[in-house]
């Protein structure tokens, strides 16, 4: 497992995915805004995040830069940013605990997955579902940065956001799971 590790950095060093190791360095930059109450300097700093998400994405595909290694870690570094921010609205009173539950379950049963997958060298690319999901949260997210706001005025469209995206996760959740499923047994597909 370590030699495939240190293949998959050695491999591949390219903007893309330096851009994508940013996005993991500013989790905990947003996160520590967040929490010291700096609103509007931790939405820049998510804001940013979000943004190397679409960058590093379209640079590789422009530059024919795809690789193992951002293939696995693209998708690690959304789920960080998105269940930091989630889980620091969900503190502060913005979001339900409920919806943070069915996506941390739903994220977890992914890592596990992608662990175990990339032990069997099968990685599972990201789709659209997954890309659909990933921008909803973020609208629900920067949004939820003016939820006392939206909620004084009855337009609580952070929540509406949030439960869509709860909805689209799961979906994308299923959508995964036959793709790995087709990945690790190819003859046993339902026709």
């Amino acid at each position: 497992m370590k030699e495939k590790i240190y293949s998959l950095l050695r491999d591949s060093l390219n903007l893309p995915n330096v851009l994508t190791l940013f996005r993991l360095f500013l989790v905990p930059v947003f996160a520590m805004a967040y929490l010291d109450g700096h609103t509007i300097r931790a939405l820049i700093f998510f804001c940013v995040a979000s943004l190397t998400d679409m960058l590093d994405g379209y640079l590789a595909r422009k530059n024919h830069q795809i690789t193992s290694f951002g293939k696995l870690m693209d998708p690690l570094a959304d789920k960080l940013l998105v269940l930091t921010a989630l889980l620091l609205h969900t503190i502060t009173g913005a979001f339900p605990w409920p919806a943070v539950c069915i996506v941390f379950i739903k994220e977890i049963l992914m890592i596990i997955g992608a662990l175990l997958l990339l032990n069997r060298d099968v990685v599972i690319p990201s789709n659209i579902i997954g890309k659909t999901a990933t921008c909803l949260f973020v609208a629900a997210l920067i949004t939820g940065f003016f939820h006392t706001q939206l909620a004084d005025a009855h337009f609580p469209a952070d929540i509406v956001l949030l439960w869509a995206s709860v909805a689209m996760t799961i979906a994308a959740f299923f959508s995964y799971a036959r793709s790995t499923w087709s990945q690790l047994f190819p003859g046993k597909q339902k026709h």
